[in-house]
């Protein structure tokens, strides 16, 4: 018993392997393609564990995955390979359309002729569970309510688009082929080994060094927030018992402004960590231009997993961001290995008005 898990060395995906074998004796075949966001680093504390099998590579390479699928005959494959932020899609959205959509179509197809090949008891126990984001949904207006799974997919975004195209290939392998699929589809993580791109961890990094804390626009912008072991919980629920062919929406009930997490942070580091002046990180906060086509408001209305699965998030957002900055704090040089020259420069660059 094995299960394929691409994506796996970056922050979701790492922290979902470290809990799969926290919790289970059966195998891991990580497939990542290491780019920015991919750090080995993250796995570190399973180095010789011979139930972590790492391989560098792309899921769109058909024949590599086909050669692991063959290899290893995992009964799942759980893919969480993909381009995810926002910002960089819209200043360079081509390695979205690559990784999220030529990428889900070849990883797609390597499994499809899996699958087909399998014995008749493992074809029909295989799942292929894709990983996704609430943000295929489009924004909010302020008195909506939450997104379910039968909202219209509008989105706004050139990586929101491209994760909409691999939930609809996804979907289609599924009717068309008759792959088994599941899909889940998350609101913003947030926890330890999050590249410090994203919000919360920026704001930790950058009140750390006394940097300017950028928010874009008004601030006023909401998100649901969901810690990232809760998803992890969730995505095994998903596994073990979710309906082949359906979507699940995992959300933390949590509405939240990009301000109002700011400040939660700033209070946050104010405790453990108070600057040499004795000024609040909040004094840090700047406000930026806004990005282009910025969504106003997310939100997840998580019911039907915890009606179908009888899953729902352990964290309060209090519970989760307390632990989140504290690993932050307990983790300095994972932080400094993560921010290279690169990352820096587009850092810069992408806020340095």
């Amino acid at each position: 018993m094995t299960i394929l898990v691409t994506g796996g060395a970056g922050f979701i995906g790492s922290n979902f392997v470290l809990d799969w074998l926290a919790r289970s004796d059966e195998p891991v075949i990580d497939l990542d393609r290491l780019t920015y966001a991919g750090n080995l680093e993250n796995l570190r504390s399973l180095a010789g564990d011979p139930r972590h099998i790492f391989v560098r590579g792309d899921i769109g390479d058909f024949d590599l995955v086909a050669t692991l699928l063959a290899e290893h005959r995992p009964r799942a494959i759980i893919n969480f390979a993909a381009e995810s932020h926002v910002d960089r899609s819209i200043h360079g959205p081509e390695d979205f359309i690559q990784t999220n959509i030529v990428g889900t179509y070849r990883l797609l197809e390597a499994a499809r002729g899996y699958w087909n090949a399998l014995p008749e008891a493992d074809k029909a126990a295989f799942r292929f569970l894709h990983v996704s984001t609430d943000e295929v949904y489009g924004s909010l207006g302020p008195d909506d309510p939450p997104f379910s799974e039968n909202n219209r997919y509008e989105p706004n975004s050139p990586y929101s688009a491209s994760k909409a195209a691999s939930d609809h290939l996804v979907r289609a392998w599924h009717h068309t082929y008759g792959l088994p699929v599941l899909t889940t589809n998350c609101s913003n993580n947030y926890g330890p080994y999050q590249f410090p791109e994203k919000l919360i961890p920026l704001m930790i990094v950058n009140a750390l060094a006394g940097k300017p804390l950028p928010v874009y626009g008004d601030g006023l912008n909401v998100r649901d927030w969901l810690y990232v072991k809760d998803h992890c919980a969730a995505i095994r629920v998903v596994l073990a018992r979710g309906r082949v062919g359906e979507t699940y929406n995992i959300g933390g009930w949590n509405e939240k402004t990009n301000l109002e997490i700011v400040r939660i942070v700033c209070r946050l580091l104010d405790e453990r960590r108070p600057r040499p002046d004795g000024a609040s990180h909040a004094s840090l906060i700047t406000f930026v231009k806004d990005r282009p086509g910025h969504d106003r408001r997310y939100a997840i209305d998580a019911t039907k997993i915890a009606r179908e699965l009888g899953w729902r998030p352990a964290e309060t957002f209090e519970t989760g961001i307390e632990k989140t900055v504290a690993w932050y704090l307990d983790h300095p040089d994972w932080v400094a290995h993560v921010q290279s020259g690169a990352y820096r420069e587009w850092i810069g660059r992408h806020y340095g008005e």
